[in-house]
């Protein structure tokens, strides 16, 4: 298992401060982390519980997070049935921007 986790600089620079403090959801800044490091920025099954466990967060305030990023566009979010845990893709629109 790798220690390390590389990060873009536009998560730390920009999208803390816009989630945090503009949006008022530290908690879906800590699940774009779990998400993000838990698959190195590529796809990645989790349950809701996996998540709070990662973060420190209630189950719900996951479920609340993942929702809101998903209306952000931040995450992408499949489910193959209904008992299988949901699978997350973070996106990365900055990308395009910084082109």
């Amino acid at each position: 298992m790798n220690d390390t986790v590389t990060l873009d600089r536009y998560i730390l620079d920009t999208l803390m401060a816009d989630l945090v403090e503009h949006d008022r959801r530290p908690s879906a800044f800590l699940v774009l982390l779990a998400i993000w490091s838990s698959g190195e920025g590529d796809r990645v099954a989790l349950s809701y519980q996996d998540l709070a466990w990662k973060t420190g967060l209630s189950k719900r305030a996951a479920q609340m997070a993942v929702a809101h990023l998903a209306q952000r566009g931040l995450i992408e979010v499949t489910k193959t049935g209904p008992t299988d845990p949901p699978r997350y893709k973070p996106m990365t629109p900055w990308r395009r921007w910084q082109k």
